[in-house]
């Protein structure tokens, strides 16, 4: 099949890797466009460009697809879009242009919308998946091609689940390609009335609440690695977290506040008291420094102990 990608992360990039070594031809590639980063303003291109230019793939690069793609997609006469986390909504002129397919992060139709490989950690799941599925105007509402299961680790953070989603996912694309050529495809409608939905995480919202459960809190520090990162105020500074565990030793018998800080020091780290327990914060990152371990991170501080976070 001759197709047209459009994608932009490492994940993206995993996935046209695997179309690139298939039988399926890659007519060209769609990324955004090249950004400015850090204070430098040095150009950053995305893992898909660069991929796509070691291997003398077209690259086009729009602002806007929808208004300023339609006519250069419709003359290089794709059989199939294949859509993988590329950062822009497609209009029903696109997505009409050839079959357009998108690997989604989830076991649709659990964790539609834009953050189902970080929402499935921060609630705790055991278990997600990718689906292939075939796009439509509405979000993630298309018929299903395939989907494989992946387990969720206790350690895992949103990076290492990206990393597992774009293997797996990258075998299930060429698959679902493989099933599309060879006219052996079941198109499987999604029970809409059993769907969940996420959110796009903000770092308005990656603040640590320490009046939830120890396990609510260490998921979200795992959903929210690498990025946006969970965080909490200490002394008007936003200290990130990186990773967190259980705390289950020993702690004096007295009433502790939510967010107090009930050991900080080179043996245990820095436990802080949650709704139903306590917490270990393993690693963290204080303004302009570099990621601590907790061991670390207290000796630039002194007396923490009793220190409310968050107040």
């Amino acid at each position: 099949m001759n197709i047209i990608f459009l994608g932009t992360p490492q994940i993206s990039a995993t996935c046209l890797s695997a179309i690139i070594k298939s039988k399926h031809k890659v007519l060209a590639v769609v990324t955004k466009p090249d950004k400015p980063v850090g204070r430098g303003g040095k150009i950053q291109i995305s893992p898909v460009k660069e991929l796509a230019q070691k291997n003398n793939l077209p690259v086009l690069q729009f602002n806007n697809i929808s208004k300023e793609g339609v006519d250069i997609i419709k003359k290089l006469k794709p059989d199939a879009l294949v859509l993988v986390a590329f950062g822009q909504i497609l209009s029903p002129e696109i997505l009409s242009i050839a079959l357009p397919i998108n690997l989604h992060g989830s076991l649709l139709p659990n964790l539609r919308g834009p953050s189902p490989i970080q929402t499935a950690i921060i609630d705790g799941l055991k278990e997600s998946g990718v689906s292939v599925m075939v796009m439509e105007p509405t979000v993630d509402t298309g018929d299903i091609i395939l989907q494989k299961k992946i387990v969720i680790e206790e350690k895992d953070t949103s990076a290492t689940l990206f990393e597992k989603m774009g293997e797996v996912g990258s075998k299930a694309i060429v698959e679902a390609l493989d099933l599309i050529e060879n006219k052996k495809v079941q198109f499987i409608k999604q029970n809409h009335d059993k769907a969940t939905y996420t959110q796009l995480l903000t770092k308005e919202n990656a603040i640590i609440d320490f009046n939830q459960t120890t396990m609510s809190i260490v998921n979200k520090i795992r959903g929210y690695n690498p990025s946006p990162v969970a965080y909490f105020i200490f002394k008007d500074k936003k200290i990130k977290v990186y990773e967190a565990e259980n705390y289950t030793g020993i702690v004096p018998k007295r009433l502790y506040k939510n967010g107090e800080i009930v050991f900080a020091n080179s043996k245990q780290g820095l436990i802080v008291k949650t709704n139903d327990g306590f917490i270990s914060l393993l690693l963290l990152q204080a303004p302009n420094s570099k990621i601590l371990k907790a061991k670390d991170f207290v000796n630039g501080y002194r007396n923490l102990c009793n220190q409310i976070l968050n107040s």
